[in-house]
């Protein structure tokens, strides 16, 4: 008796079953389109975890920094920096740094500086103070609420004052700009305000008079310096990290779902070869 020849072998030649192994360009496109994302997750993550990291980082720096300044805000007073140590001042070094320093109040060329504190909306009354070595420190004496407030009667002779250096701030306020002209001043810069007095030697910085500097009834209210430092840099390093691990967990899903759809597939071609058998 003759043997019958299988249906599912008629027609096939030789060596098809390896070309339909072969992948076509079709198969080539998807597999070098899954390589490149592929990268580009890692790219992401990658990128994603050492903004994570950085931002860590400044947490550290920033608890560091609070610590240093709550240091030098409660520390024993100490001289200011005279003009030999101008140079060397900066804000990581001396900001807040409590300092105490003696001369004579310029009272002729007080300065107005518009202000918002704790008692509303006003004026930081600033006074340039004239010390033996000839030069200049500006003082913030502390609160007025009126412009009037520029006549407050101020100490004569050598006066003593205690309080926390500042950095000179430049620039003016938000969307306003310094006018030495008209002497409108949204910000404490003090080599502006020094030059639109034509005054010399002027000291990079200026000092915050503490409470109570001043015991006279018009005189301005000192000691409302607000020590704050913006610190969302866990949120930030939290954030960073979540959209990694996001990354993470949507490319181990579109991998999965790839084998999954490549074991349905065998299985389909392994039960039509099956069949055709």
């Amino acid at each position: 008796m003759m043997s019958q020849t299988r249906p599912g072998n008629t027609g096939r030649a030789p060596g098809a079953a390896s070309q339909d192994a072969a992948p076509g360009p079709r198969g080539m496109a998807v597999h070098y389109s899954k390589i490149a994302l592929a990268i580009l997750a890692g790219i992401v993550f990658a990128g994603f975890c050492a903004l994570g990291t950085w931002q860590v980082k400044r947490l550290f720096w920033k608890l560091d920094l609070i610590e240093r300044v709550e240091q030098r805000v409660h520390a024993p007073a100490t001289d200011a920096p005279g003009p030999a140590a101008w140079a060397s001042v900066t804000p990581q070094t001396d900001e807040y740094r409590h300092v105490r320093l003696s001369g004579t109040y310029l009272p002729i060329f007080n300065t107005l500086v518009q202000a918002t504190t704790a008692l509303g909306s006003g004026y930081w009354l600033v006074t340039p103070l004239r010390l033996a070595d000839g030069s200049t420190v500006l003082v913030n004496r502390g609160f007025v609420p009126k412009r009037e407030g520029i006549a407050a009667s101020t100490p004569a002779g050598i006066v003593h004052v205690d309080g926390l250096l500042r950095i000179s701030e430049t620039g003016g306020g938000f969307l306003r700009e310094n006018s030495p002209a008209t002497q409108h001043w949204y910000s404490r810069d003090v080599a502006a305000i020094g030059a639109s007095h034509m005054l010399t030697k002027v000291a990079p910085y200026f000092v915050d008079a503490k409470e109570k500097s001043e015991t006279a009834s018009d005189s301005p209210v000192g000691g409302l310096t607000v020590i704050s430092f913006h610190n969302n840099h866990l949120v930030y390093a939290l954030t960073w990290f979540a959209l990694a691990l996001m990354v993470a967990g949507i490319s181990w899903w579109i991998v999965r779902e790839s084998r999954r759809r490549r074991a349905r597939g065998a299985q389909r071609q392994e039960s039509d070869h099956a069949g055709q058998d």
